[in-house]
């Protein structure tokens, strides 16, 4: 590992920068209870077509069920689900929860120079909202980027191919954060530096093939930060 510090960081959200359970237990709840009215406020959108051209002769709201059953990370549902969530941070009823640790780290980092960016299955929109109504304020212009899978899944080691050209970063010099190891294994695939962030109240089980913290300063520290 290069002893120089990193240029850019890409985080990812859910059991990183995020408790599982604030996903699990508060957002997709929220949006589920608000799926039919979202789909009859959207109707002649785009993201309702796109949902019913990918699975045809099934209702709709069936087919987000399904999806959200299996935690399918598929791009539709979760621009439908940013659009709820949108008008939950809008009203204040959501609110962005973050681990402790990460909204000093991040100011940190940003002040030290280093480029900011969130690599997240949940949508761009969503991605911005979390962090621009988060319990610790508007934290959204620390970064300077959110992509979601439109460039491509986090198992990929092309998504972070498509991710550093984006950024405009060579690989070896940016960091993923990350708590799951197949998303480590692809971002280490394409030449990024890697760590694990290993959360007690997620139950993460930490990987023998990353450098591993318990949280964001331990993570910075072992890249020089």
């Amino acid at each position: 590992m290069s002893l120089l510090p990193p240029a850019a960081i890409i985080t990812d959200i859910e059991g990183t920068t995020t408790p599982i359970a604030f996903v699990r237990d508060t957002l997709f709840p929220y949006a589920r209870a608000r799926l039919a009215a979202a789909i009859a406020t959207e109707a002649a959108q785009p993201i309702v077509a796109e949902i019913a051209r990918m699975t045809p002769g099934r209702p709709v709201l069936d087919t987000l069920h399904d999806w959200m059953d299996a935690d399918a990370k598929v791009t539709p549902l979760k621009a439908l689900q940013g659009l709820i969530w949108d008008a939950g941070y809008a009203d204040g009823s959501l609110k962005g929860a973050l681990y402790p640790d990460v909204t000093p780290a991040l100011r940190r980092w940003s002040r030290a120079g280093l480029r900011l960016h969130v690599y997240s299955s949940g949508s761009v929109a969503a991605q911005r909202l979390l962090f621009g109504h988060s319990v610790d304020g508007d934290l959204s212009g620390l970064f300077a980027g959110f992509f979601d899978t439109n460039v491509g899944h986090k198992r990929e080691p092309e998504s972070y191919d498509r991710l550093c050209i984006g950024i405009n970063v060579p690989p070896a010099e940016v960091v993923f954060l990350s708590d799951v190891e197949a998303e480590l294994d692809a971002a280490s695939t394409a030449g990024l530096r890697t760590c694990q962030l290993v959360r007690p109240q997620d139950g993460t089980v930490a990987s023998d093939r990353h450098v591993i913290a318990a949280d964001f300063p331990e993570a910075g520290r072992h890249f020089g930060l």
